[in-house]
């Protein structure tokens, strides 16, 4: 199941190498398909994903980055799910 994880991160000492940093450790997780920087900051990390380990990917960036919070792990459905969700024929059999 592709899921999107949402990580906040804190940049203490001013480090302007952390953010790269933080990518670089999100990429190297199995499951990861694409990473990207949000919020007003670019303080957020967005991870998708399939059955990526939030927890785990959360601790590894306190390690080696600093601060990081999980803010929110949702599921994401792909266009082709919801094409099949939307034109599924009816299985009554009634004509």
């Amino acid at each position: 199941m592709k899921q999107k994880v949402v990580i906040r991160i804190t940049l203490n000492n001013g480090k302007k190498n952390a953010r790269s940093k933080a990518m670089q450790i999100a990429v190297g997780l199995q499951g990861v398909e694409s990473v990207a920087l949000q919020g007003e900051d670019n303080n957020q990390i967005v991870v998708v994903g399939d059955s990526i380990d939030s927890v785990n990917l959360t601790s590894l960036l306190r390690k080696k980055v600093g601060s990081a919070g999980l803010t929110s792990v949702s599921p994401v459905s792909t266009e082709g799910e919801k094409q099949k969700q939307e034109t599924k024929p009816s299985e009554s059999g009634i004509q």
